[in-house]
């Protein structure tokens, strides 16, 4: 089995040893940092620190080649037909691929702390990103509900999950605390 890998300009092939079997990731620097579902489940994705995607379907397996990256790739979200996905970085540089289109990135702004995951809305027309200290950034039709960004926390935030109507979400932190803003339900 060959993997094609499709970049802006750039077509190349990896070979997979074994039918099923993940590609070898080129470094170290390449380990998964993020991964998100397709199309309601039918597949995922997984992101790696240097910007690389792997799309792993029960048709098999696709992947984007690594970028050049001031921060490494920690979040990624699908959008809803499975057509695109994006990615964020640390430092909330956004990165559209397929038809996910692009509404924003704090890349460039001053952040207090790191951004540490992205959630999308159902309809694919926004997102969102949570920093490790709690604070959200909201993009496209994406509404903001709430933060922890002035509160302390013991340990930081590490995630973000949104509601299945977009109306809300969930903020989990490294020591398992869950945050639920909007119509998020905590439990």
């Amino acid at each position: 089995m060959t993997v094609v890998c499709l970049g802006a300009a750039l077509l190349t092939t990896r070979p997979v040893t074994a039918a099923g079997a993940a590609p070898r990731l080129p470094s170290p620097a390449a380990s998964v940092r993020a991964a998100a579902s397709v199309a309601g489940g039918l597949a995922y994705r997984t992101a790696t620190a240097d910007g690389g995607s792997y799309t792993f379907t029960g048709q098999g397996l696709s992947a984007t080649p690594a970028m050049s990256l001031t921060l490494p790739v920690v979040g990624m979200a699908s959008t809803p037909d499975g057509g695109g996905y994006w990615m964020v970085a640390g430092d909330g540089g956004v990165f559209s691929f397929g038809d996910a289109q692009f509404y924003g990135s704090t890349g460039g702004v001053h952040l207090v702390q790191p951004i540490v995951g992205m959630a999308s809305t159902p309809d694919g027309g926004g997102y969102w990103m949570v920093a490790a200290d709690g604070g959200v950034f909201s993009f496209g039709d994406a509404q903001f509900y709430g933060s922890t960004g002035g509160v302390h926390l013991v340990q930081p935030i590490v995630g973000m999950a949104s509601t299945p109507d977009g109306r809300g979400y969930w903020m989990v932190a490294a020591d398992g605390g869950v945050f639920s803003f909007g119509d998020a339900q905590f439990y």
